[in-house]
């Protein structure tokens, strides 16, 4: 059974070559991961996702582990570097297709009250009620008198020399007129049975009510606090973090970012924010047993508490932006510190 397992597939090839490197050390040294824990101060699980790409280790276990395996540290930091960069750019592009994802979310919730919703199509139809050229109502037509018939002419065609080219009689009972007059009916008729339909959708979505409750209902408009649609192995999303291991929900790796940070006495102690969970956490890593972190956001707040692993987290609370949350330390020293916005 080989001993690493294969790196994640969507891995930058910048931070797959670095993470290979780190095995190769690793391998090379002859250690167990746990002795390498052991002798660089950071946990066995820590060094677990280092080297299965699951996280970026930080500058300081780079170095501790180029001492344990007699690695030139300059190099190996160079590499680190490079890592980062692409790290970050990798995050950089989730965040924005998260974005994008949002926006089609949101575009598809109101695309029905864009400019070809029902709204819209009331509006312009309303238009057809306008009144008929003469000034009157498509329901108050006068009475128009009958024009005299001709004996040799047909019906509103007199005859005779006298009538040759005048002009056809407004109002008269000409089949154009007739036609124009059916049709000016027809569209007053139109626009009026739409323009009680919109009225009535619109008072059916609350519109037009005085009463405290009426408030306007979309039909499939998606409420703002649901969850978008998560990645393949993110199982959380905003409330539903809250009190939940952030590895365990799959928050970490590639999908959280350090968020603020702050060094009390020798610990490092750090605030972790994924913007997919919507939910942040404390980090301590260079800790002692005993020492304990928390992270707090919008009144809520949960703890972390060091053990041999000499490094600990906290569980997630949930937030709406990053600079919400708050990692605070408590060593056993006494010594006490927070974490300052970047």
């Amino acid at each position: 059974m080989p001993r690493w397992k294969a790196l994640p597939e969507e891995l930058d090839p910048q931070v797959r070559e670095f993470a290979s490197q780190l095995r190769r050390l690793v391998d090379r040294s002859g250690l167990s991961i746990a002795a390498v824990a052991d002798r660089t101060g950071y946990s066995k699980t820590s060094w677990e996702r280092f080297l299965n790409g699951r996280l970026l280790a930080p500058k300081g276990a780079i170095v501790a582990l180029a001492e344990v395996t007699g690695t030139n540290p300059v190099h190996l930091t160079t590499m680190w570097e490079l890592a980062e960069r692409a790290w970050s750019r990798a995050e950089m592009r989730h965040d924005m297709t998260m974005e994008a994802i949002r926006i089609s979310q949101a575009r598809a919730a109101l695309g029905e009250f864009g400019p070809n919703g029902p709204t819209a199509q009331a509006g312009r139809s309303g238009g057809l009620t306008t009144a008929a050229p003469d000034g009157e109502g498509p329901r108050d037509r006068p009475h128009v008198p009958a024009q005299p018939r001709s004996g040799s002419g047909r019906a509103g065609k007199p005859s005779g020399p006298s009538y040759a080219g005048a002009p056809a009689s407004p109002g008269g009972p000409g089949q154009g007129s007739g036609r124009r007059r059916t049709t000016v009916f027809l569209a007053g008729l139109v626009g009026a049975l739409l323009v009680i339909a919109a009225a009535v959708l619109l008072t059916d979505l609350g519109g037009g009510g005085d009463e405290p409750g009426t408030v306007a209902k979309s039909p499939s408009a998606a409420p703002t606090t649901s969850a978008p649609e998560l990645p393949a192995g993110v199982k959380c999303f905003g409330a539903d973090c809250t009190g939940q291991d952030p590895e365990n929900m799959g928050c970490g790796g590639q999908l959280a970012t350090t968020a603020s940070r702050a060094t009390v006495g020798t610990a490092l102690v750090e605030v972790r924010y994924s913007r997919t969970c919507g939910a942040a956490w404390a980090r301590i890593t260079q800790a002692t047993p005993g020492d304990k972190v928390q992270i707090s956001a919008d009144g809520e707040s949960e703890n972390g508490l060091v053990n041999a692993d000499k490094d600990a987290y906290t569980p997630m609370v949930a937030v709406a932006a990053e600079s919400e949350a708050e990692a605070c330390a408590t060593l056993t020293t006494g010594t006490k510190g927070c974490t300052t916005e970047q």
